[in-house]
């Protein structure tokens, strides 16, 4: 499994390796706790020391004021490193009162339905090379008991080939499996996109995400392509934070609304976006795996999933293995019902295996 050289998207690539980068993040307390929280997009730390100097001394208790402060301190970035530190202090907060997170959100459920969520084409033997080989994935998970299936189709290539795979899925689960399709803003021209979503409409998909080459940025395109499909949109998962999300939706640019801990503020920014949601009618899907996210899924009442990604008929690739208390994310980490459990722990409720991260650290930075 390696990066897309041209596109970044990672796909399937039989004897070839990657490298991929994820880091801890730590905020440690003088009452002996600490928050810990795994980052996955290094991006996410670039701010930090643009104001990991205010943070200390700061009652870590006191979410909401340094969720503000940090966000104001990052304006004009997007607040693209408010949700690692966040995340981080809510892991304290639930060690602290002895509680796991869900609990101190307000908890609504505590198992939750995942759907698979693939890999990006490719033109491999036994990768998603093609419709079909999309297809028998897509029984593949069913069979394993996931009751949904999204495809993140190939980044690059004909629009006719996405439209095939869109009715070869459609056509061998689609009356026992919920469908989505998510180009991941792959799709060159509006036309191509509204092609896309006529195939959607036709195959009675439960929503189109991001599929513009605009980053997924565009409220007068995607209002448009909304105008003109059935098939609900799924946009903004890179329109990062409340405020920005929301005009979104207010704007009947999207009918779902996308949210994500570790871009998004965190999980007070999550929260934040779900409730506002929840205010208009909205159901709010909360972006890959992770155990914030389950956290936050298991408190919002206007959620359908767990995205489990990204899937590939060859293995996958959920980040390192870095936990010791039995947590994963994988193909088969679902029950067979289809679903995950949320850490019941203190805190985020998972323990990081330090041996393990130790041996592999490349780089080390501390701000007191």
């Amino acid at each position: 499994m390696i990066p897309n050289d041209r596109t970044g998207g990672i796909i399937y690539s039989p004897g070839t390796s990657g490298t991929f980068k994820n880091a801890v993040l730590q905020v440690h307390t003088d009452a002996g706790l600490s928050g810990e929280h795994v980052v996955s997009f290094l991006a996410n730390l670039a701010a930090i020391p643009m104001f990991a100097k205010q943070l200390v001394g700061q009652n870590a208790l006191e979410r909401e004021r340094l969720y503000q402060s940090t966000k104001f301190t990052q304006r004009g970035l997007s607040g693209i490193s408010t949700g690692v530190v966040d995340c981080a202090l809510w892991d304290i907060a639930g060690k602290y009162y002895n509680a796991p997170v869900y609990e101190l959100l307000g908890g609504y459920r505590k198992r939750l339905t995942a759907y698979a969520s693939t890999y990006h084409g490719d033109e491999e033997i036994g990768g998603l090379n093609s419709p079909e080989a999309y297809a028998d994935f897509a029984e593949q998970c069913l069979e394993l008991g996931y009751k949904a299936f999204k495809i993140h189709g190939w980044e690059e290539g004909p629009v006719e080939r996405e439209i095939k795979v869109v009715q070869a899925v459609r056509d061998r689960v689609g009356d026992r499996m919920m469908l989505m399709n998510d180009p991941a803003c792959a799709i060159n021209t509006f036309g191509d996109a509204w092609r896309v979503g006529r195939a959607c409409d036709e195959a009675g998909f439960f929503w189109l995400e991001d599929p513009f080459k605009d980053g997924g940025l565009s409220i007068h395109a995607h209002r448009k392509l909304r105008q003109k499909i059935k098939t609900p949109l799924l946009v903004s998962e890179h329109v990062n934070l409340l405020e920005p999300t929301i005009d979104f939706a207010m704007a009947d640019a999207t009918d779902f609304v996308r949210a994500d801990t570790d871009y998004d503020g965190g999980i007070t920014g999550v929260m934040k976006i779900a409730h506002a949601a929840e205010g208009l009618g909205l159901d709010t899907e909360v972006h890959l795996v992770g155990p914030a996210r389950r956290h936050c899924i298991a408190s919002i009442r206007n959620a359908n999933f767990y995205e489990m990604g990204l899937v590939h008929p060859r293995g996958g690739f959920y980040g390192p293995p870095i936990f010791n208390n039995g947590y994963r994310d994988a193909l088969d980490a679902i029950d067979a019902d289809g679903c995950v459990s949320v850490p019941e722990g203190p805190g985020l409720g998972v323990q990081l295996d330090w041996d393990y991260i130790r041996r592999r650290r490349t780089a080390h930075a501390v701000y007191d």
